[in-house]
């Protein structure tokens, strides 16, 4: 099994924070950010590489900046 990428690792691990942070479950947060709940999963487990355009609905559902979002990013 490959490596995970840190990237996208640590981006998974901002999303799942904020989401519970709102008391969003998984469901509910998909819900509002109109996308699937199994690519929501991916996402907080840094299997998958969202574009920008989910990284913006993501946004727009948890009412976060995308700057927040990548907190810890860029070291």
């Amino acid at each position: 099994m490959p490596k995970r990428d840190s990237t996208l690792t640590a981006f998974g691990r901002n999303v799942a924070r904020i989401r519970a942070e709102r008391g969003f479950s998984q469901d509910k947060l998909a819900e509002k950010a109109e996308m699937d709940r199994t690519y929501l999963s991916g996402i907080e487990r840094g299997v998958r590489n969202p574009s920008i355009k989910a990284v913006l609905k993501l946004c727009k559902a948890l009412r976060v900046t995308p700057d927040e979002l990548c907190k810890g990013l860029f070291k």
